[in-house]
């Protein structure tokens, strides 16, 4: 029997896999049809002359109001372009395949996060802090892009479409750095960079073109999925509906806990398979994860409340507000706020909820609305207060966003230098068996999947009855409990590494060779930081995405999810800048050239990296206890305002 044959049976086995997924998806469609043909036997019962009985028996109590049993969902349309009605589609059943998707599309990627860094050393022979910024650059692309994939939803193609195109871009990049990896002219010859006699080859020109656009297409991917997915699956829910209020709060809580689970297995079975069979079968595994991904969330489609773009930028518009007040800065406000433009609140000008009364806050920009009578239509030089209310939520937003940029700062170092930290250390669990350094985080991980369930169904619903809060503390409260912890857990890491260099240097060992030589310190002496930064990810991260999506103007939703990633990007792109400025201030302070230099951190200073990053941590959190204390929510500019 040749190779082929050998494997043609175990190939035929995929197709009753992909068939039993169809077979599910049909039942699912059939079962919506057969719903959705009955609300319309339901409308149409309702238009008929002899209504007036049928509305006399819903008054009597015995049968429930029309607007009961099809009550539509404002700018939602269902799987075939027609209004979505609420007792079908969305809700919790539908949010499921949102999360199970995000869930497999963090599975597919996380390995990479934190051990990418040992793929670009260890087989790339990249020096470490070279290493450290080729993952910090991946990251923060990654995360940049979600502003660029929101726009592009809530224009042009809707934010279902944009996860779908999001998922199939993803794919494809992991399945090119499958072929990058697998292939031995596509990388250098083996080396062992730790080795000081060492000469190890770098990747030649044209191989990095191909590795880099395989990154920056995962890169791409991971922008577009995170752009979509929290404002698609948070379109599920009614904020104005109070049960569907709370379970949105549990949504937003629900998206940490799958992204822990997919999390789990990444940091464990993945990191494994990149360590011991190849980086070639770990990045072959996170495509098959990703093109189910991909798959589950179409399976969803009929059940899903989808949102329509809009055909119009709302970015476009805020900065029109920006542009007109430049433009008009030389023109008196007029005294009564009444004058400024607004469109006619009527069904030909919008829904009630696109209008926003105005309120007394940054009025410099307020000249956006101020109408001349010589004045023709220029939406770059006259606004409506409407627009300029969104560009005001957007401008007290920014302080709170601009305090959470160094929490990621923090996290990349726990993704790259917390790495190469254990690769010096012993792996060892039980007997033969060793964890590998990537697979730390799982320790946090493991701890969160049994913390967000019962900090959402017990804690939360315990801190309602006191403070009245639907999800039982404020958003500002959960995002600065957060922002400390930061802090601590980067002093931990300074007090961690402290201990490590010591025992290097007691045991004549600050030349040993990572791996081969392990340090006699375990490595689980660096799970406290990973533990104290776990539990900062469950308060800063899931409150940032609920404050910026809750606080957002309608128009923004799917922009303002994109300011957490936003926030993430710019903490990697500063790990960057900061890794070099801390090289260039400090080079004459270590013989490898500044505290972060070289391949061997025994010699380097991390211990004061670490502090540094510790006391930056602390100084934010100060500052954003006072920017936090002048924020005031929109229900209280809502109240003011009335």
């Amino acid at each position: 029997m040749s190779r082929r044959d050998e494997h043609e049976p175990g190939r035929l086995h995929v197709v009753p896999d992909i068939e039993k997924m169809l077979a599910g998806f049909r039942v699912i469609t059939q079962e919506m049809e057969m719903q959705e043909r009955s609300v319309d036997a339901q409308s149409s019962s309702y238009s008929l002359p002899c209504s007036n009985e049928l509305a006399r028996s819903s008054e009597d109590g015995n049968s429930p109001p029309m607007s009961e049993k099809m009550e539509l969902v404002e700018d939602k349309v269902n799987w075939k372009g027609k209004t979505a009605v609420k007792s079908i589609h969305g809700g919790i059943r539908a949010a499921s395949f949102v999360l199970v998707a995000f869930g497999l599309e963090n599975l597919a990627n996380l390995h990479m996060a934190v051990n990418l860094v040992t793929y670009f050393n260890g087989v790339l022979h990249m020096e470490s802090s070279d290493a450290a910024n080729a993952l910090t650059n991946f990251m923060g692309t990654g995360y940049i892009l979600s502003i660029l994939f929101a726009i592009f939803a809530d224009t042009y193609i809707g934010r279902f479409r944009t996860v779908l195109i999001s998922g199939f871009i993803e794919f494809l990049g992991l399945a090119l750095l499958t072929v990058q990896a697998h292939y031995s002219s596509l990388r250098p010859p083996p080396c062992n960079v730790f080795d000081p006699t060492s000469r190890c080859e770098k990747l030649e020109s044209s191989h990095a073109v191909f590795l880099y656009v395989a990154l920056y297409l995962v890169a791409a991917g991971m922008g577009g999925i995170k752009a979509g997915v929290p404002s698609h699956g948070a379109d599920q829910f009614d904020d104005k509906d109070p049960r569907e209020a709370k379970q949105m709060s549990s949504f937003f809580n629900g998206l940490l806990f799958v992204l822990c689970v997919g999390g789990a297995v990444s940091l464990t079975l993945f990191v494994w398979l990149d360590d011991h069979k190849g980086w070639d079968v770990g990045f072959g595994v996170s495509s098959i994860a990703m093109f189910l991904a991909v798959v589950v969330a179409v399976l969803g489609w009929p059940l899903y409340r989808i949102h329509v773009a809009q055909g119009t930028s709302a970015i476009v518009e805020i900065i029109q507000v920006f542009v007109a007040a430049v433009r008009n800065r030389n023109l008196e406000l007029p005294e009564d706020p009444l004058e400024l433009y607004e469109i006619e609140n009527d069904k030909e000008a919008g829904l009630e909820d696109d209008f926003l009364p105005h309120r007394n806050v940054f009025r410099f920009l307020d000249k956006a609305a101020i109408q001349t009578a010589s004045q023709t239509p220029n939406p770059w030089k006259l606004c409506r207060v409407t627009q300029v209310e969104s560009a005001k939520i957007i401008l007290g937003m920014i302080p709170i966003f601009a305090c959470t940029i160094i929490m990621t700062l923090c996290l990349a170092q726990l993704q790259t230098f917390s790495v190469q930290q254990g690769l010096t250390m012993d792996t060892t669990i039980v007997g033969s068996f060793h964890i590998p350094p990537a697979s730390l985080p799982i320790i946090p991980v493991v701890f969160l999947i049994i913390l967000v369930p019962f900090y959402d169904q017990i804690i939360v619903p315990l801190l309602r009855k006191f403070t009245g809060h639907l999800t039982g503390v404020t958003h500002l409260q959960r995002i600065g409990v957060g922002l400390i912890l930061s802090s601590v857990s980067m002093a931990m890491a300074a007090i961690m590494e402290v201990k490590r260099k010591s025992v290097a240097r007691d045991h004549n060992m600050v030349d040993a060779l990572p791996v081969l030589q392990p340090l006699p310190i375990s490595v689980f002496w660096l799970s406290f930081q990973y533990f104290i930064f776990g539990i900062a990810d469950m308060f800063t991260y899931v409150g940032l995405l609920e404050f910026f999506y809750s606080e957002a103007p309608k128009k923004l939703k799917t922009v303002s999810t994109c300011f957490l990633w936003t926030s993430m990007a710019l903490g990697y792109y500063l790990s960057t800048i900061m890794v070099q400025i801390v090289n260039r201030a400090t080079k004459d302070d270590t013989r490898s050239g500044g505290w972060l230099a070289g391949n061997n951190i025994n010699k380097n200073h991390l211990n004061l990296f670490y502090l540094l990053l510790s006391l930056m941590s602390l100084a934010n959190f100060i500052i954003y206890l006072i920017v936090s204390r002048f924020y005031k929510y929109r229900s209280e500019n809502k109240t003011e305002a009335s």
